[in-house]
């Protein structure tokens, strides 16, 4: 099968790389709106063309430089630029292959550690992603079944959500009871006392009990 030409798409490990940052950065960056929304979601993952990513730079310090520009481009074995979404290929992860093919995903993982299925087109922040064309022609050649609804729909552009990132808000903690305010009792008034302590106590205080002359 000839290699197929892969365009320049960037995970958050390679926009990390490419600014020279820790990829909880760019992470960060997707979720105070820095980065654009993603290109292409494939199995749950945000990935980004390199020009969207690319607007990024020379703003609020942010640097890709040639050299890791570079080195980026080098990576991408077969690439090629994007600069339209609406151009990209249909590009596939792990969950669409075994949808496709009607496995589960281990499956398409193990297939992949025995060299029973094509390499991947691309390998992004260490997830492999196929152009849905290369599974289509694999599948042929091995005499496997493609599931035709699932080809319509993802030829369609239908995708999974993308994985929710971070963690989940905490629930609101309910609103604790003022305190009430401090009094003092005489020696006639113990009724009184200790109506007040019990409803302090039921209220989930604690009481200090300081005698005076």
């Amino acid at each position: 099968m000839a290699a197929a030409r892969t365009p320049y798409l960037l995970g958050h490990a390679e926009i990390a790389d490419l600014f020279g940052v820790e990829r909880q950065t760019s992470q960060k960056w997707r979720v105070d709106g820095t980065l654009a929304n993603p290109d292409v979601v494939a199995s749950g993952n945000p990935y980004w063309l390199l020009d969207t990513v690319l607007r990024l730079d020379g703003h609020a310090g942010r640097q890709a430089t040639a050299q890791r520009l570079d080195q980026y481009q080098a990576s991408i074995h077969n690439g090629y630029h994007v600069d339209d979404p609406k151009m990209l290929p249909i590009i596939v992860g792990i969950k669409e292959v075994a949808l496709l093919l009607g496995v589960d995903q281990q499956t398409v993982s193990r297939w992949r550690n025995r060299k029973q299925i094509v390499e991947a087109d691309l390998i992004l922040s260490r997830s492999p992603l196929w152009l849905l064309d290369t599974i289509e022609g694999d599948a042929r050649e091995r005499g496997r079944g493609v599931a035709p609804h699932q080809l319509e729909r993802m030829r369609s552009g239908e995708r999974a959500p993308q994985k929710p990132r971070g963690r989940k808000p905490a629930a609101p903690r309910p609103a604790k009871r003022p305190l009430p305010p401090a009094r003092s009792f005489t020696s006639s008034e113990r009724d009184d006392a200790i109506s007040f302590v019990s409803q302090v106590l039921s209220e989930g205080h604690s009481v200090t009990i300081r005698p005076t002359r």
